[in-house]
Formats: structure tokens, C-alpha cells, sequence
């Protein structure tokens, strides 16, 4: 059976609604923080050399950017016409054949893909301080720019890492001398960067945007990311929290070969303003807000929140459904979701949050919406007398969002 057919299988069947498989991405300088469900045994089931795995990817068509031994679909999510995934075909070739019936033809039109995915980033200890090229540094490299936004569930956090929080840019008073002094101290030990920036304790269920040029180095909160389809970045702090070492070349990634060893090309790559913004809290946290009147939607038996909302080409919601409630909820933008708690049925699916996932094992706890279906509306019944159901909805471009 060919990909199209099984895309349009899928498709027909699902009622507009593509189940998804889970797609686990290892990284070499993580460690895992167990949260994401996968099963103890699994987590180094790549190979000691490839890493942890402490990443799931959602509705994503973008290939996982870890070096030489990486499969080619790391990343890349499934979706499965069938009970046991014999039938299935990447999200990513469904809607190269498939274009506006899945994503829209606005979203086609403008990108001729899918240009987001989601993940949970699950990682033990803190990250490096690193940096996601905007549009022109990227498209230097053969990539795009890369804003991000980030969210803690509560329902992934049972216990907070090593290191829960977060720093973002630079003191306002910083300098670019001092900054490309640091950079250029990186393989002589610590290079000290953080000692230029600031932090803040992560708190559960909110967030914080971060646009493409902002340093930030991600506390060891399981984080909930939507972002555009890119992997481009640069690691520019060289020790880490507990000792862990950064190799030289992940300074350098995604440099232009001439540009290689100039450490003023580094300093470009930086949104300054941003950085050294004094209102960065201010400008860059994100609460929940209520997509609707919040009495009229716990009347009508749920709540929807925005939770990433400060970014126009990519967004999030948190939907939940209390207990034994039937609603119909309608969106004018494709997405795909993940579940967070609780079982039910979604549209014709049955949906439902899994405790332990084995690796390759299938679930029902994530699929995509297309634009028809979403505009349309679907139906979602909590089955459970006690348990929400929660889920987070991860959006490209949707006009619903207003940003202030």
C-alpha cells in the first residue's frame, strides 16, 4: 500500500483526527529525568554513545539534528492507520501529498509544510546557555529561525530535577566586550558566562517565551516546548551545573564554515535588546489566560487556557474537560495534542493518558487535528467520574490568538 493511500486511510477513518505515535529522541549531553512516561529499562535503549533518551516530539516534521548516527525519521512523527502500526506514514509525507486537507491552505500556501512541533524536554540537570538563531543567521546554515516557548505541567513534574531554574539573556549593565571575552574562554575551562545572567525559579503550570536570539540556559523542570520546525542552535556556556563538560564544536554549530573561529560572528547571532531587557519578566513570563469567559466555560463543563501566546507563528492551549461532561470544542487552526490526565472519548477516538510506555510501543495519547475538523468542532466525552481530562494543544499560525 502506498504512503498517499495510507495517508488518506488514516485520514478517512479517524474522521479528520491522525493518531500519532510516540517518537523518542535521545541527546548525547543529557541526562534523563524520568518523567515523560517511558519505561525505566528504555531510556539508553539508542546506545550509550547516543545518549538519553529524555525528549518526546509531537506533531513534528522535523528531523532530530544529532550527529553522525542518527536515523533518518529521529524525530519525525508516525501516524498509524492500523491496530498494530504496520500502516503508517510519517506526518510529514501525509502532508506533502495531502497539503491543505491536513494543515489548511493558508499554512500550505505560506510554507508548503507542517513549520512547528511540540516536545517534553525531560532532562535531569540544567542545560547549557544557549542561543537559536534568528531567520538570517539560520538561513546562513540552510535553516530557519527558531522561536520557542516553554510550559511545566504539573502532570510531568513529581519531582523538580537538580536544577529548577532558569536563566534568560544577560544583566542589563553586560557588555558585548564582556560576553565575546567569555566566549572566547570556552575551551580553557568555565568560561564563567552565567556569571552575566540571570535566573529564575521555575514555577508549575506557567511560562515564558523565548524568542530566537535570546540566551537561555533551561532548568531541569520537565518542559513542555512548542516551537517552530527548527533544531538550529549554539551551546556558548562550556562547564555546566554538576561539572558536565561542553564540547567545543556544539559552540560552533550551525556557523558557516567561513564564519568559523570568529567570535564576533557569535556575538551577531545575539538579539541584544532582548538579552539585556530589565522587564524580561515582565515582557517574557506567560500565566495561563482563559481562551473564553472562564463562567461560561465552567458552565459549559470545561476550561481552555492559552498558556503560549506571545509568538504569531506558534502557540499553545491547555484544554480540560471536567469529569462525566460532554463538550464540542472548535478551533480555527490545525494542531496536534498530547494528553496530560485522564480518559475519554475524542471525536470517534478513544483517548487516554498512559502511565509507562514502552519503547516502539503505540498509545492513544496523542493525534493531530486538521483545519476542516478543527473549524467543524469535535466532541469530547470525559468517561471518568473523577479525573479531568487535560490536554495540551500545540497550534503553527491561529487566528484565534490575539497578541497583546
Amino acid at each position: 500500500m502506498s504512503k498517499k493511500i495510507i495517508a488518506e486511510k488514516a485520514l478517512e477513518q479517524g474522521e479528520g483526527i491522525l493518531r500519532l505515535a510516540p517518537a523518542w529522541v535521545p541527546r548525547s549531553f543529557c541526562r534523563p529525568g524520568k518523567r515523560i512516561k517511558l519505561h525505566p529499562d528504555d531510556y539508553y535503549i539508542s546506545g550509550l554513545e547516543r545518549g538519553g533518551i529524555d525528549e518526546r516530539w509531537f506533531a513534528s516534521t522535523t528531523h532530530a539534528e544529532n550527529g553522525p548516527g542518527t536515523p533518518d525519521d529521529e524525530g519525525l512523527s508516525y501516524i498509524v492507520a492500523d491496530d498494530d502500526g504496520k500502516e503508517k506514514v510519517l506526518l510529514r509525507d501525509a502532508v506533502e501529498y495531502l497539503k491543505g486537507d491536513i494543515i489548511g491552505s493558508g499554512l500550505w500556501n505560506k510554507y508548503n509544510r507542517w513549520p512547528m512541533y511540540s516536545k517534553f524536554f525531560d532532562n535531569m540537570g540544567p542545560l547549557p546557555h544557549h542561543v537559536h538563531h534568528g531567520k538570517e543567521h539560520a538561513a546562513r546554515v540552510g535553516q530557519e529561525g527558531k522561536p520557542e516557548m516553554y510550559f511545566f505541567p504539573a502532570q510531568v513534574n513529581n519531582h523538580g530535577g537538580e536544577f529548577p531554574f532558569t536563566f534568560f539573556g544577560f544583566n542589563p549593565e553586560t557588555t558585548r566586550e564582556e560576553v565575546k571575552k567569555s566566549l572566547e574562554d570556552f575551551i580553557k575551562g568555565d568560561n564563567k558566562l552565567l556569571d552575566l545572567s540571570r535566573s529564575f525559579k521555575l514555577t508549575l503550570d506557567t511560562g515564558w517565551d523565548v524568542p530566537p536570539g535570546v540566551l537561555h540556559a533551561p532548568g531541569s523542570l520537565c518542559t513542555y516546548e512548542p516551537q517552530f520546525a527548527s533544531d538550529v542552535y549554539a551551546m556558548y556556556q562550556s562547564v555546566l551545573y554538576g561539572g558536565q563538560c561542553v564540547p567545543p564544536a556544539l559552540l560552533w554549530k550551525d556557523t558557516p564554515k567561513e564564519e568559523l573561529n570568529k567570535f564576533s560572528y557569535l556575538i551577531e547571532v545575539i538579539d541584544w535588546d532582548l538579552n539585556v531587557d530589565p522587564d524580561f519578566h515582565k515582557n517574557r513570563f506567560m500565566a495561563p489566560k482563559p481562551a473564553k469567559e472562564m463562567e461560561e466555560m465552567k458552565a459549559e463543563g470545561y476550561i481552555e487556557e492559552w498558556i503560549c501566546y506571545k509568538c504569531k507563528e506558534v502557540s499553545a492551549k491547555r484544554l480540560s474537560v471536567m469529569p462525566g461532561k460532554t463538550v464540542t470544542i472548535k478551533d480555527s487552526a490545525a494542531y496536534g495534542f498530547i494528553m496530560l490526565q485522564g480518559h475519554g472519548k475524542f471525536g470517534s477516538w478513544d483517548i487516554e493518558t498512559p502511565s509507562l510506555i514502552r519503547y516502539g510501543q503505540l498509545t492513544y495519547d496523542e493525534f493531530f487535528v486538521t483545519e476542516e475538523t478543527a473549524k467543524k468542532g469535535v466532541t469530547i466525552y470525559n468517561q471518568s467520574k473523577s479525573d479531568p481530562i487535560v490536554m495540551l494543544k500545540h497550534f503553527a499560525e491561529n487566528s484565534d490568538l490575539k497578541i497583546e
